[in-house]
């Protein structure tokens, strides 16, 4: 994408905007949510008695069980090629690094005195890559504890393992999507970002003023 299609926007304020997620970036990231979404309400349902009224999301017990493995795939193909899309934007470099160091000016927003930083923070790029872990880690004990179709080629003591490491890491996925969600309700824009696909000048340059600069050529 060149220089004119990031930037040639304006808002009906008249507020020059920059493309920041395309829509095709945009309907992956919400295909992603949505499966999250189903399979966290139906996963809770599943774990324990008390949440058992969440059936309901995916029609009944039978029904969640039948469709949240199923679920899992399309989730995992479509963070897959989210993962891919963004990949290249979330290697951690020194920029990061003394962003880390500087948590107490993150936690007080004093963004003035955080060092420069492109597309995304540090932040974002450690969850990242926690999220492309607990992924991997739920499709392969998910396969493992899929009765209709893998279950029995596997030894009880795996799948058990699986079942706990599936459970566990399902936790922290829900955690770090708590993390994503809030963060991006903190930085006021950010949801817009990825509903609208744009995001001002202004907001570019305060949040982002590397990927800003990288954005208009400068």
């Amino acid at each position: 994408m060149n220089h004119s299609e990031h930037t040639d926007f304006t808002d009906v304020k008249g507020n020059r905007l920059i493309v920041r997620y395309t829509p095709n970036e945009r309907t992956n990231h919400w295909i992603t949510a949505i499966c999250f979404i189903l399979l966290a309400l139906s996963g809770l349902a599943m774990f324990h008695p008390a949440m058992a009224f969440l059936y309901f999301v995916l029609g009944g017990g039978q029904w969640t069980r039948i469709l949240h493995p199923f679920i899992g795939c399309v989730m995992f193909i479509s963070f897959l090629i989210l993962a891919l899309r963004f990949w290249h934007h979330n290697y951690l470099d020194q920029a990061d690094i003394q962003w880390m160091k500087q948590y107490r000016d993150v936690l007080n927003n004093r963004e003035e005195r955080l060092p420069a930083i492109g597309k995304y923070n540090a932040g974002q790029k450690l969850l990242f890559f926690v999220m492309v872990i607990c992924m991997l880690l739920l499709l392969l004990s998910g396969i493992v504890i899929w009765r209709r179709y893998f279950s029995f080629y596997f030894p009880m003591d795996l799948i058990r393992l699986s079942a706990l490491v599936h459970a566990v890491t399902a936790f922290l996925l829900i955690v770090g999507i708590i993390v994503h969600v809030y963060a991006a309700l903190w930085v006021k824009g950010s949801i817009g970002a990825m509903t609208r696909g744009t995001v001002t000048y202004g907001w570019a340059r305060k949040h982002h003023p590397n990927w800003f600069r990288e954005i208009i050529g400068k």
